[in-house]
């Protein structure tokens, strides 16, 4: 679903690694030493040359073949550096490789300004004077050193500034494994915008330290969690002793048990070996012993159940050092339980990797390739919301069609929605317990982009309680906060497919229905007086006809015995109203028709009352309560003008 930015040279083609370059007498026994040994260490493939080689006047063959042979060089530029004629022939040889091979280029500047580099002043200027004494006749190798010198010293490199030499070196290895693995060979080629999200979940993962991380990975369905993973495994496999990847852990766990997966994992990394156990607690051990010493990549896919960590990958310590298991859950708690090291969240794709990905699907094109399907394509776009699964199902689907099918099917969406997609999303609902799927519903027909404090309040009236709720929501990738934790967001395919189960209960008679939103349908339930006691939201509304007054009988509401939440957004007039439900705890009424509230109605549960622009006089005719007099419900919030 996603994809790699394209290089032009493998590493399965290069012997090397890395090629180090540095001046041996400032750093071989030192910084340099350090460096090589941890570069080793992380599984990084590393040339330094032998001491021996630095014998003679002229660069050993062997040390330009090295460079050749090597993915990038990390250059070492020390205090001296430029001193040695050895040095700057090496430079100039990578310089070459880094504009003809696509070579990758990492300067350290250890104790050096790389101004003086650029500039050719102090000690490298000493350094020039003296070159220029002894080589005379060869002015032109001279010059090529110069601008090698130069134009290295201008990339963008790491300094050692007044850090630890072990906490800059850590850094330095760690950004060179998250830049390595990404030049592994991906045989999918219609991936999208996973570079950035690679170098991230890397630099996360960090295969440069010799401790035992577990991370998560975590969002919503359909956002391409099990792809990003699945790259990432494959390039960094590699560096490790032993590797698993155990697929849709969730469904073989139901299907064949938690015993098979212990099984799956160990055969994977043990090849040829068979592991013949029935219980769950001998196969723990026999995981924790036979990997305690080995240094593996593990992949648990598709978690939804703490019992599936503690069954495969138990403690840190069931792991050989530099060992890194990588979870993919929607359920951001289950990790947390666990003590996961850390969780990488990806998001949507952007308006712009979203059409890439939907045009190759739709036309096995980077682009849209006919003018009257660009508009169509945005709009199709758009309403995928960014989400890889939804591209790419709208785009197979779309695949090979005219214009005119394309309209409908756009139109048909926005009736009907993906069916394989809402499955998909669906799955995440799964363990919600019935109030938390309450809450769930309730802000997918009502509350999407309201305030957050609002909504629980309206919701702690109707005893779901929401605190712990909409958290469980937000820990299960189904509902987002924004960043000043003000409102609540909901993806629009996750609230498309809320909105799809409510309308699940009852096809054919909306009013059987428990939540009404869509205008066509509370129009259906109000004309033919199809209203039941299944109500416990509406919103009525007349956008078809804004400017005409929707009129409503006396007894609109009588039947919806359970009516919590009640909007009316539109212009509406009756001429009396019998009724409203006692269980209302939202009552937002714009234009509000009558000067009194049924006589009946007790609003001792009754939250938020909003009465815009009404004609209201008094909440009650005759000696009920006044307004702004003291009644039984306690108001968190109140707005009656006129």
């Amino acid at each position: 679903m996603l994809s790699l930015p394209s290089t032009s040279s493998y590493i399965s083609r290069k012997k090397y690694d890395v090629f180090l370059s540095f001046r041996g007498e400032d750093t071989r026994k030192n910084f340099t030493d350090h460096l090589y040994a941890a570069l080793k260490r992380s599984g990084i493939v590393t040339f330094r040359d032998d001491p021996k080689l630095e014998a003679g006047e002229e660069i050993a063959p062997e040390l330009f073949k090295a460079i050749q042979q090597s993915w990038c060089s990390v250059i070492v530029f020390s205090q001296t550096y430029a001193f040695s004629s050895w040095c700057l022939e090496e430079l100039a040889e990578i310089l070459q490789q880094h504009n003809n091979d696509d070579h990758k280029v990492f300067p350290i500047f250890y104790d050096v300004d790389p101004s003086d580099l650029r500039k050719q002043k102090g000690k490298v200027e000493e350094a020039f004077a003296r070159h220029e004494e002894r080589y005379k006749e060869e002015s032109e190798k001279i010059q090529r050193w110069r601008n090698a010198l130069i134009h290295v010293a201008a990339i963008k490199g790491w300094h050692l500034n007044d850090r630890h030499e072990s906490e800059f070196i850590r850094d330095i290895v760690k950004k060179i494994s998250a830049k390595l693995c990404q030049t592994y060979p991906v045989t999918h080629s219609d991936l999208v915008g996973i570079s950035e999200r690679l170098e991230d979940l890397y630099l996360k993962i960090n295969i440069g330290e010799d401790d035992v991380r577990v991370i998560g990975i975590c969002r919503m369905g359909g956002i391409g969690k099990t792809t990003l993973a699945r790259v990432a495994y494959t390039q960094m496999s590699p560096h490790f002793e032993g590797k698993s990847f155990v697929a849709d852990i969730r469904e073989v766990s139901d299907k064949c048990g938690l015993v098979s997966l212990q099984k799956q994992l160990l055969s994977q990394i043990f090849h040829g070996e068979c592991f013949n156990f029935f219980d769950v607690h001998e196969g723990s051990d026999i995981i924790s012993h036979r990997l305690s010493h080995k240094k593996v990549l593990v992949v648990l896919d598709n978690v939804d159940n703490i019992q599936h960590l503690k069954c495969l990958v138990g403690r840190h310590d069931w792991f050989g050092l530099g060992s890194r298991i990588v979870v993919t859950t929607r359920d951001e708690h289950l990790l947390r339980c666990c003590q996961v090291n850390d969780v990488y969240m990806p998001t949507t794709l952007n308006p712009k990797d979203a059409l890439q990905l939907f045009s190759l699907k739709a036309f096995h094109s980077d682009t849209v390739q006919k003018d009257d399907f660009i508009e169509l394509s945005k709009h199709v776009v758009n309403y995928a919301g960014g989400l890889p699964l939804a591209l790419e199902v709208f785009g197979s689907f779309l695949c090979g069609r005219d214009a005119t099918q394309w309209r409908s099917a756009i139109e048909r969406l926005k009736r009907d929605s993906n069916k394989e997609i809402l499955d998909k999303l669906r799955i995440s609902l799964d363990g919600l317990e019935e109030r938390e799927k309450n809450i769930f519903l309730d802000i997918a027909c009502f509350f999407n982009g309201e305030n957050k404090d609002f909504v629980i309040k309206v919701l702690n009236g109707c005893e779901f309680f929401p605190d712990i709720g909409i958290d469980v929501l937000v820990k299960k990738s189904l509902l987002n906060i924004d960043e000043h934790n003000k409102y609540l967001k909901m993806h629009d395919l996750l609230q498309e497919m809320g909105r799809t189960i409510v309308k699940e209960k009852c096809i054919d008679e909306p009013g059987k229905r428990c939540r009404l939103w869509e205008e066509r349908d509370v129009h259906h339930v109000l004309t033919k007086n199809t209203a039941t006691e299944m109500i416990e939201g509406i919103i009525i509304d007349n956008k078809r006809e804004s400017n005409k007054m929707l009129n409503l009988s006396v007894n609109t509401f009588l039947k919806m015995k359970k009516l919590r939440l009640l909007k009316v957004l539109c212009l509406s007039n009756c001429d009396d109203l019998k009724y409203l439900s006692n269980e209302l705890r939202l009552l937002d009424w714009t234009g509000y028709p009558l000067r009194y509230l049924p006589s009946s109605f007790q609003p001792d549960n009754l939250v938020a009352l909003f009465l815009p622009y009404s004609h209201i006089q008094q909440l009650w005719k005759g000696n009920r309560v006044r307004i702004n007099s003291s009644y039984p419900c306690v108001l968190a919030y109140f707005n009656i003008n006129y």
